[in-house]
């Protein structure tokens, strides 16, 4: 089996920064894009950052210059840095990979639990 475990979240002033941390553990031959998504009260879950297994990312227009996405391949972990924080940025964080089990198996997407981020004064 596979978990996806995020953890970094909690409340931050506007303006400040929160790093976020998305471990796999499990069985993982090999892991491809991962997501970061959030849901925020009351609103559809959105697509904050994406980044492959070659380290290309993509950005959400509203978190472009003040989030960046990486990951450690070695770890099967990857992370959010948030910085500049806002109060419409308060939402409950979850990382999405697309990874394959083994060599013969499909690839398939797993979920963290997510992480809550405040902001706030």
């Amino acid at each position: 089996q596979v978990q996806l475990v995020e953890s970094g979240g909690g409340l931050v002033q506007p303006g400040g920064s929160l790093r976020l941390s998305c471990a796999a553990s499990g069985s993982i031959f090999s892991m491809y894009v991962t997501s970061w998504y959030r849901q925020a009260p009351g609103k559809q879950r959105e697509l904050v950052a994406t980044i492959d297994s070659g380290g290309r990312t993509n950005y959400a227009d509203s978190v472009k210059g003040r989030f960046t996405v990486s990951r450690d391949n070695a770890k099967n972990t990857v992370y959010l840095q948030m910085n500049s924080l806002k109060p419409e940025d308060t939402a409950v964080y979850y990382c999405k990979a697309n990874l394959r089990q083994g060599i013969t198996r499909p690839r398939e997407d797993y979920w963290g639990q997510g992480t809550q981020v405040t902001v706030s004064s």
